[in-house]
């Protein structure tokens, strides 16, 4: 199978949607947290956590965003229940729901599309650090700190236990502007993300931002530089 074609099933179906179970899901299983799969040299993750979940298939070497896609999800009777709420190569997927089924044994998930199974080793299981699904809330513009109600045009913060992804989406149009996501640590109110993807601009591959952090009240206070060196200061909250 071309990689081209690959990629193409992953999309529509959001690959890790699929195939029937032998044997009932156990209710103390747990998809929480990242997953890795890699197929010719390039790299995909998935991303389950809070209730969310966001699937990526990029070329780390070759510093290359293929696509992206997500949205809400639940597990129920063995299957995995997903409402599209982006799809950065098919805005027409968004709003619609698929269920599949899947197969878990311990650290591995099996999945298949259209007959071609993936199996994707767990990464970790989301359950410490900055682990949940984030939106902002509050962005300081000059001296004044501006609050960001929730509307359809949205920007999420996926983090499991050592992963992050952004998206900025509109979950009514399906526009997709961008996204971009790897690796992070939080330590000692510092937090430091290690770019492995950026649908914007390739070249920020390889980079490490490192950020001043804090929890407070429920809330994650977010403050440096970004990408471009421009300074930011803002408070994201958990989407409920």
């Amino acid at each position: 199978m071309k990689l081209k074609q690959f990629a193409l099933l992953l999309c529509c179906s959001v690959v890790f949607l699929a195939m029937k179970s032998k044997a009932p899901i156990p209710a103390e299983a747990s998809l929480n947290g990242a997953w890795s799969a890699s197929h010719e040299g390039q790299q995909f993750s998935l991303l389950l956590q809070d209730g969310y979940c966001m699937f990526t298939h990029y070329d780390l070497a070759g510093k290359k965003f293929m696509m992206t896609s997500g949205g809400p999800y639940t597990v129920d009777n063995g299957k995995i229940n997903v409402m599209v709420q982006f799809n950065s190569a098919d805005k027409s997927d968004v709003g619609k729901e698929h269920a599949y089924a899947f197969q878990l044994s311990g650290d591995d998930l099996s999945t298949t599309v259209d007959g071609f199974e993936i199996k994707w080793k767990r990464v970790d299981e989301g359950d410490k650090n900055l682990a949940g699904n984030w939106r902002i809330i509050k962005r300081r513009q000059g001296d004044q700190m501006n609050d960001i109600p929730l509307r359809a045009r949205r920007t999420l913060k996926l983090l499991t236990g050592t992963r992050f992804q952004w998206a900025a989406i509109n979950i009514e149009t399906g526009e997709f502007s961008g996204t971009g996501g790897g690796t992070y640590s939080f330590k000692d109110g510092k937090y430091t993300e290690n770019i492995e993807f950026f649908s914007r601009d390739g070249s920020r591959v390889g980079m490490s931002l490192t950020f001043d952090g804090q929890l407070e009240n429920g809330n994650w206070i977010h403050s440096g530089k970004s990408s471009k060196g421009d300074p930011i200061y803002e408070i994201w909250g958990r989407m409920k």
